[in-house]
């Protein structure tokens, strides 16, 4: 699918196949493309709890509203990030590149991340807001659907996953077969209400 025409189809749906499921070689697509996304000084902070197990689902649907989709789509998708990645041997994320790269990179990621845990934060949220859209995009160019989801309780995610200290959740992600469109749009606000040239007038 065109990129333009899955941004454009890409829609929050809520029903879905519970009889579908995604192949392996699927799933190992989507990550792949998925870890592709972009981070700041590449230290790759998200990190993807793939929940395939009835029982974890029913326990975070339970955490998560009761909404259907939770166990109903075909994969559910925990993002989460490593708040600490830029701490964790920053060097591996430079392997590849130019030495002169490499010396100016890595021990410039400490200063801008020292005890600035609200630019820590702030970080892991950017970082798993790019991959979600990467994740959507690429599960609407397969020809199927997501909902990213912010409903839910992340305390009683995070016990349910044994999510790890100095990590946070992000947003859950649901792919799955369509068995029901989404709702008409509510209503785009114009480009001018949206977009500005320069600076706020």
């Amino acid at each position: 699918m065109d990129t333009f025409d899955a941004i454009k189809e890409r829609r929050s749906v809520k029903h879905y196949d519970v009889n579908h499921k995604l192949t392996n070689e699927e799933i190992n697509q989507l990550m792949s493309l998925a870890v592709l996304s972009p981070t700041s000084f590449n230290m790759q902070n998200w990190r993807f709890v793939l929940v395939k197990d009835s029982k974890t689902r029913k326990q975070i649907r339970a955490a998560a509203w009761d909404q259907a989709q939770v166990t109903d789509a075909s994969l559910l998708i925990v993002v989460c990030a490593d708040l600490k990645a830029w701490k964790n041997n920053p060097g591996q994320y430079w392997v590849n590149a130019p030495k002169e790269a490499q010396e100016f990179l890595v021990p410039a990621m400490s200063p801008f991340y020292e005890g600035k845990d609200e630019i820590q934060r702030d970080e892991a949220m950017r970082s798993c807001g790019i991959a979600a859209q990467t994740i959507m995009l690429a599960v609407k160019s397969m020809g199927y659907d997501t909902n990213p989801m912010i409903g839910f309780d992340p305390d009683k995610v995070a016990e349910i996953i044994k999510l790890p200290e100095n990590h946070v959740i992000s947003m859950l992600i649901v792919v799955g077969k369509q068995i029901q469109p989404a709702m008409p749009r509510g209503g785009q606000l114009p480009l001018d209400k949206v977009v500005f040239t320069d600076k706020f007038s």
